[in-house]
C-alpha cells in the first residue's frame, strides 16, 4: 500500500477508533453529559498498530476480533479485577450470582501469564481433588495457559457436565508439576450452612455471597433457634471469596442495630460515593418482603466470633470489618485477603459488558482493606503447627494501592513472611466444622471464656 494511502487509512482508523471510544463512553455513562476528551495522538498510534496487523499479520484477522482484544487488554491492564465480559462470560456472571453454574469450582486470577487459584469452592470437583489456593495452572488439557486471557482460560475450564479436563499444576514445594483430571459438574454452591456444635453454641458458615444469601442466613438462624437459646455463635467466613455487595450488607444487618453503617464506598463519580446501612433499602432488591422481620430476637445480642483467613475476600471482609468496628463480634483467625475495591458491571449492549473497578470500600471506622485485609482481634493459625501460605491481593500483579495506609502492602507481606511454618505443607486440609477444625475449637473456647491454647511454634 502506498504511503499516502497508508496515512489516509491511519487517519480513517483514528476516526473509527474515536467513534468506538465515544460509543463505549456513551453506553457506560449514558446519564452523564460531559465526555472526556479523546487522546488523538494515542488513538493515532492505536490506528497504526491496527493497520500493521491488518496488513502484515501472517493470517487475516477479523476487525471485531482485534477491537475486542484491544478492549480486553485495556481493562485487564488496569487491575486484576477489571475485565471485558463477552456474551458467554456475561451470562456466566449473571448465572453465577444465583448460585449455580457449570465448571470445576475454583475462584481464579492471573499471575505471570498463568491462572492462579485464589480459592477452591467447597464440595466441588476442584475441592475434592485437592486443588489449593496459590496453585498455578499452566496447562489445560494439552494447551499451555501462557498467553491466554483469563476469560479464555475460564471458558476452557467450564463446559458440559460429565466431561473431563486435565489440569497441569505447579505448586510451591512440589518438585514436579501435578497433573489432575477433573470431571465437570453443575456447580451448585450452597452459600449458607449451619449446625449446633454443642448445646448452646451455634455455627453458621457463609461460603459465598449470592442473591439470596442474607435471607438464607435468617432461615438458618431460625433453625438454630429451634434448638434453644444460644450462648454463643461462630460466623465462619474462611475461604469465602465474596460476591454481591447487598448480600454482605444484609448479612451484617442481621447482627447489627437497624440503620448502623455497614460499609462506605468512594470513587471518582458521584454515584460511587455511598454509605450502606443496615436498612432494607440497602440490602433488599426490588419490592420483596423484608426477610429480617423473621430474625430471632437473640441474633443481635448473642456473643459472636467471626472466623477469617487468607481466603476471606471482598464481601466477607465487609461483614467482618463491620462487626469488628462496631465491637459486635471478636474477629479470630489469620489476616484476610485484602480486596477492598468495588467492581461495577456496565453493559455495553444486550449481550456483553465490562467489569470496571469504580470505587474502594471502607469499614465503618474509615479503614481501607485494599492490599491489607482485616487484621484479626485474636490471631489463631489454621492448625497448631501454623497456617498455609496463601495468595493475597497484595500478591496480584497490578493491584490497587491502599489510599489510607501507604504501608499496608509492606505490613501485609511482613505478616505473611513471619508466620510460623508459613508453607503449603504446614497445614493439612480439614473440613470446616469437622473434628480437625482447630480454629473453630478455639472460637468455642473463647465463647466459653476458656483460655485459648497457645499455638505451637
Amino acid at each position: 500500500m502506498p504511503s499516502s494511502k497508508l496515512k489516509q487509512f491511519g487517519l480513517v482508523m483514528t476516526g473509527v477508533v474515536a467513534g468506538v471510544m465515544i460509543s463505549l463512553n456513551f453506553s457506560a455513562n449514558a446519564d452523564r453529559t460531559a465526555l472526556a476528551p479523546l487522546p488523538v495522538e494515542e488513538l493515532r498510534a492505536f490506528a497504526d498498530v491496527f493497520n500493521a496487523i491488518k496488513q502484515g499479520y501472517v493470517e487475516p484477522v477479523d476487525d471485531k476480533v482485534l477491537v475486542t482484544h484491544a478492549i480486553s487488554g485495556m481493562l485487564s491492564g488496569l487491575d486484576p479485577h477489571s475485565a471485558y465480559l463477552d456474551a458467554e462470560a456475561f451470562k456466566d456472571l449473571q448465572v453465577g450470582t444465583q448460585g449455580e453454574f457449570g465448571g470445576l469450582g475454583i475462584e481464579v486470577g492471573m499471575e505471570d501469564g498463568f491462572v492462579k487459584v485464589v480459592s477452591p469452592i467447597e464440595d466441588t470437583p476442584a475441592f475434592r481433588a485437592g486443588v489449593k489456593a496459590g496453585d498455578l495452572i499452566v496447562k489445560l488439557d494439552e494447551t499451555p495457559v501462557k498467553g491466554m486471557s483469563l476469560n479464555d482460560a475460564v471458558k476452557r475450564m467450564r463446559g458440559k457436565p460429565k466431561t473431563d479436563i486435565t489440569l497441569t499444576i505447579i505448586r510451591k514445594g512440589e518438585v514436579r508439576p501435578l497433573v489432575v483430571t477433573l470431571t465437570r459438574e453443575v456447580i451448585k454452591v450452597q452459600s449458607v450452612k449451619s449446625k449446633l456444635i454443642e448445646p448452646g453454641y451455634g455455627y453458621l458458615r457463609v461460603a459465598q455471597f449470592q442473591e439470596n444469601t442474607a435471607s438464607s442466613v435468617v432461615q438458618h438462624l431460625e433453625k438454630l433457634a429451634k434448638e434453644g437459646a444460644l450462648k454463643g455463635l461462630v460466623l465462619d467466613l474462611r475461604n469465602d471469596p465474596g460476591g454481591l455487595l447487598h448480600g454482605a450488607v444484609g448479612v451484617a444487618a442481621a447482627f447489627l442495630p437497624v440503620n448502623t453503617l455497614v460499609v462506605s464506598t468512594d470513587g471518582r463519580t458521584e454515584d460511587a460515593k455511598r454509605e450502606y446501612r443496615a436498612t432494607s433499602e440497602d440490602y433488599l432488591r426490588g419490592s420483596r418482603d423484608d426477610f429480617l422481620r423473621a430474625l430471632p430476637k437473640w441474633a443481635r445480642e448473642v456473643p459472636m466470633v467471626v472466623l477469617v483467613n487468607g481466603g476471606s475476600a471482598s464481601a466477607s471482609e465487609i461483614v467482618a470489618g463491620a462487626l469488628q468496628d462496631h465491637k459486635r463480634a471478636v474477629v479470630m483467625g489469620t489476616q484476610s485477603f485484602g480486596k477492598g475495591s468495588v467492581q461495577t458491571i456496565l453493559p455495553l449492549n444486550n449481550t456483553t459488558a465490562i467489569k470496571l473497578t469504580t470505587a474502594r470500600y471502607y469499614t465503618p471506622s474509615g479503614r481501607s482493606i485494599q492490599a491489607k485485609g482485616i487484621e484479626p482481634d485474636i490471631v489463631v493459625e489454621e492448625s497448631a503447627n501454623g497456617s498455609a501460605r496463601r495468595v493475597r491481593e497484595a500478591d496480584l500483579d497490578g493491584h490497587l494501592g491502599n489510599d489510607r495506609d501507604p504501608d499496608a502492602e509492606r505490613k501485609a507481606r511482613e505478616t505473611q513472611a513471619a508466620k510460623p511454618g508459613a508453607d503449603e505443607e504446614a497445614t493439612p486440609s480439614f473440613e470446616p466444622a469437622g473434628k480437625d477444625d482447630y480454629q473453630l475449637g478455639q472460637a468455642i473456647n473463647l465463647l466459653k471464656g476458656l483460655q485459648i491454647v497457645q499455638n505451637k511454634k
